[in-house]
């Protein structure tokens, strides 16, 4: 490759084990991947659309890879990403952000899993794929993604996904299908520090949070905000308590420093509801604030990444699901978009980056050398 701003990434998925047989390797695995991604950054869902962009553009990238044997066909494409190893896939990854961008101290990772809908195999009996990922909400980036085992959860998914992540000094954020002891204890041992949302699945626990807020005993207002939009007044009022023994006595939790409660009073049209959310966190008390916006700050995980792989990248409707396809190519998505992310020369919102990306291959070299 002629590229010399490609160089970075290439060489961290340059690991990746080629899965062909020796004499079927017409076209050279980093080949593959280079088209594949610039394909996917221009707005390529799938392996016919990822062979058309490369024949459309085959004369440029005959030009910075010195193809001698054409572009790939579509089954090509989908049988190299099919076979792929998936783990060592999202290991690579892992890496190559570690050198992408430096985490700053206090940054907040949040947590969370998602559906492929529509990667289900119902003649074979697959179910949908589903894929954890992590996402750095100051940095906007996707730090790695854990395929869940189709006949395992989230709890063994995200430690896979925490061992390959540096949070050393960062605040990790989890629903309720994280909150584990395990999980909590992996947290603290990696430097990092958590705020883990409480409900019924750690059963008494979640009994006696309750019962302690609900009586004489709850601590006063730390901090409240209001927010107002689309016609609705949403009042978000956090409690919190460091007085952690009564809760030690029959609960062990690790690195436990303060129990939070948030209370979402919403009103609108007429209207008023109100729901309490219960945290545990190995965060002090010392900057409520701070506790606050990490609790808040999960949701940038669904409307930064979530919404967005499915507005810009229509990755609800994709419909690959031969072998290791789908999570594979869901790894691709979470490259382009940050490489996406990373470019900040264009003010302009990810579909349109993509399309500029189609258009001009100057800018298609430029955000794939960020």
């Amino acid at each position: 490759m002629t590229v010399a701003a490609t160089a970075s990434l290439m060489h961290h998925f340059s690991s990746i084990k080629d899965p062909r047989l020796d004499r079927q390797k017409k076209h050279a695995l980093p080949n593959i991947f280079f088209i594949t991604l610039s394909a996917v950054i221009c707005g390529a869902d799938n392996w016919v659309a990822v062979e058309q962009f490369g024949k459309a553009k085959q004369a440029w990238f005959t030009e910075q890879l010195g193809l001698t044997q054409g572009i790939p066909s579509h089954d090509t494409f989908g049988d190299v990403f099919a076979a792929i190893d998936t783990q060592q896939f999202s290991e690579c990854f892992s890496r190559w952000v570690t050198d992408l961008a430096q985490l700053t101290e206090g940054e907040i990772i949040a947590i969370d899993g998602k559906c492929l809908r529509r990667s289900i195999d119902k003649a074979s009996k697959k179910a949908a794929i589903h894929m954890v990922s992590a996402w750095a909400q100051h940095n906007s980036l996707v730090l790695g993604q854990e395929k869940v085992d189709e006949k395992s959860n989230e709890i063994t998914a995200i430690p896979k996904l925490l061992s390959r992540l540096d949070i050393a000094g960062a605040v990790v954020r989890i629903d309720a299908m994280g909150c584990q002891t395990k999980i909590a204890k992996q947290i603290v041992e990696q430097g990092g520090d958590y705020v883990l949302s409480l409900k019924g699945n750690q059963g008494s626990l979640h009994e006696d949070v309750i019962t302690y807020f609900t009586s004489a005993l709850s601590p006063q207002l730390a901090v409240q905000t209001v927010d107002g939009g689309h016609g609705r007044i949403e009042t978000r009022t956090m409690r919190a308590t460091d007085e952690r023994q009564w809760l030690q006595e029959r609960h062990t939790w690790p690195g436990l420093q303060s129990i939070i409660a948030v209370t979402a009073t919403r009103e609108s049209d007429n209207k008023t509801t109100e729901e309490t959310r219960y945290f545990l966190s190995s965060l002090s008390l010392s900057h409520p604030g701070k506790l606050e916006h990490a609790i808040r700050a999960h949701w940038a995980i669904e409307n930064n990444l979530h919404w967005v792989l499915d507005i810009a990248f229509d990755e609800d409707h994709n419909r690959i699901r031969k072998g290791h396809s789908a999570a594979n190519l869901a790894i691709v998505r979470h490259i382009a978009l940050n490489l996406i992310k990373k470019e900040k020369t264009s003010k302009v919102g990810v579909k349109i980056k993509r399309l500029k990306a189609g258009w001009d291959n100057a800018y298609l070299l430029h955000v794939i050398g960020m």
